[in-house]
C-alpha cells in the first residue's frame, strides 16, 4: 500500500476480501458500520441479541408513549432491512454465552472484528452496574479468547471505549497521550477493555484497534443521547434540561464521520495497534445545540439546571493521530449536521403520529 493511500477518500479504500464480525453490531453505531463496511466491499455478519436498547426491550417497554414506541420499532426494523438489503448477515447471539458466539465465528471465521457490545447510557450503566460488566467484559473476553485460539485468521480486534475513559479534563483538549482517570461504571468498564485488547496483543500478539467517540448522533438513534432528548421535547411540547445552563463542552460527531474513520482504521495499516480518537475535534457548548433547536423548533423550551456532578468535565478530543495515520478528516459540522438530524426527525415523528391517528 502506497504512502499516498491515507490521502485516498474513504469511499475509494477498499476491503474487499475481509471477513469483518461485529459483536453487538444491530444498534445505532452497528448497523452504520455494517453499511459502510459492505460498501467497502467486506464481508459483514453481525451478531447480535438484540436484548438491550434494541427491539425487544422496546415491546417489553411500559415508560413510553405510542408514538415513541412505534417510531423507535420503526427505526430498528430500517435497521434491519438496511442490513439485509446491503447482503449483511445477522445471527441473534448473545456474546457472553461462549458457545452461541464461538458457533458463529467458527461459522464465518472472521478476518477482522469489532467489539461493540455495551449498555449505550453511562446513567444506566451505573444504575445496573452488574449488567454494564457483564454485558462489556464477558462478551469481550469470549471473543478475545476465539480470536486467540484462530490467532492466524483474525488479523485486527476493534474495541470501541469512549471519550469518557479520560474522566475530568484538566485542560480544554485531550489527545491519546492523556492518561484515563475514568469515573463510573460506564467509563471504567471501557477502560477495563482497552486493557484486555492491549494484554492480548502483548502476550499473543493480536493486532488491536481502540476507538474512542464522543457525543454521536445521527439517524436512527434511540439510545437518547441529548442530541436525541432535545428533538423529541421540543416535538411534544416538553422543556429540555440545560445543565450548567448549557455551558457543558461536548465534542459532537456526527455518526457518518465515525465511520468514515473506522472503515479507515481497518483499511489502512497505520490503524494497528493504536487508540485513536475518532470525534469531531471540535467541542461545542450545550447551548449551540439548544440554539439550533430554538431554530428548528421556535416553541421549544429549555429550563437550567445544576450541573450533573456524576458527569466528568468534557471538551475537544484532538485527532491529529488519526489524521497522521489514517488521513482522517471529518466532514459534518454540527450547525449543518444537526440542522439536518432535526429536520429528519421532525418528518419522523410526524409521519408516525399521523399513522397512529395523532397527527
Amino acid at each position: 500500500m502506497s504512502a499516498n493511500t491515507i490521502d485516498m477518500p474513504t469511499e475509494a479504500l477498499s476491503l474487499k476480501g475481509e471477513r469483518i464480525l461485529l459483536v453487538g453490531g444491530a444498534g445505532f453505531i452497528g448497523h452504520h458500520l455494517a453499511l459502510a463496511l459492505r460498501r467497502a466491499g467486506a464481508e459483514v455478519m453481525v451478531a447480535d441479541s438484540v436484548l438491550i436498547n434494541n427491539l425487544v426491550s422496546l415491546v417489553v417497554r411500559r415508560d413510553i408513549d405510542p408514538v415513541r414506541r412505534a417510531l423507535y420499532q420503526g427505526f430498528v426494523l430500517e435497521r434491519f432491512a438496511l442490513m439485509r438489503d446491503a447482503d449483511v448477515d445477522m445471527r441473534v447471539v448473545d456474546a457472553r454465552n461462549m458457545y452461541e458466539l464461538s458457533e458463529v465465528f467458527n461459522e464465518f471465521m472472521p478476518t477482522k472484528a469489532v467489539h461493540l457490545a455495551a449498555i449505550s447510557s453511562a446513567v444506566t450503566a451505573n444504575k445496573a452496574p452488574a449488567l454494564a460488566y457483564d454485558l462489556q467484559i464477558t462478551s469481550l473476553r469470549n471473543l478475545l479468547e476465539l480470536c486467540r485460539l484462530r490467532q492466524s485468521e483474525t488479523g485486527q480486534v476493534v474495541f470501541f471505549s469512549s471519550s469518557t475513559v479520560y474522566g475530568d479534563f484538566e485542560n480544554d483538549w485531550v489527545d491519546e497521550t492523556v492518561r484515563p482517570r475514568p469515573r463510573g461504571v460506564y467509563a471504567n468498564a471501557k477502560y477495563i477493555g482497552e486493557r484486555m485488547m492491549r494484554e492480548h496483543e502483548r502476550l499473543y500478539g493480536i493486532p488491536y484497534t481502540i476507538v474512542r467517540p464522543s457525543a454521536l448522533y445521527g439517524i436512527r438513534c434511540i439510545s437518547q443521547r441529548v442530541t436525541q432528548k432535545f428533538v423529541e421535547n421540543a416535538l411534544m411540547g416538553k422543556p429540555s434540561r440545560l445543565e450548567g445552563g448549557g455551558s457543558g463542552l461536548l465534542d459532537f460527531t456526527h455518526i457518518d464521520d465515525l465511520t468514515d474513520g473506522l472503515v479507515r482504521s481497518m483499511a489502512l495499516p497505520g490503524g494497528l495497534s493504536r487508540t485513536f480518537n475518532l470525534t469531531y475535534g471540535a467541542a461545542r457548548p450545550v447551548s449551540e445545540l439548544a440554539a439550533i433547536i430554538r431554530d428548528r423548533f421556535p416553541d421549544a423550551r429549555f429550563e437550567e439546571a445544576p450541573a450533573a456532578k456524576e458527569k466528568p468535565k468534557r471538551g475537544t478530543l484532538r485527532i491529529d493521530r488519526a489524521r497522521e495515520f489514517l488521513g482522517f478528516t471529518p466532514k459534518r459540522d454540527l450547525s449543518v449536521g444537526y440542522a439536518a438530524y432535526c429536520d429528519w426527525y421532525k418528518a419522523q415523528w410526524e409521519k408516525t403520529a399521523a399513522s397512529l391517528g395523532q397527527g
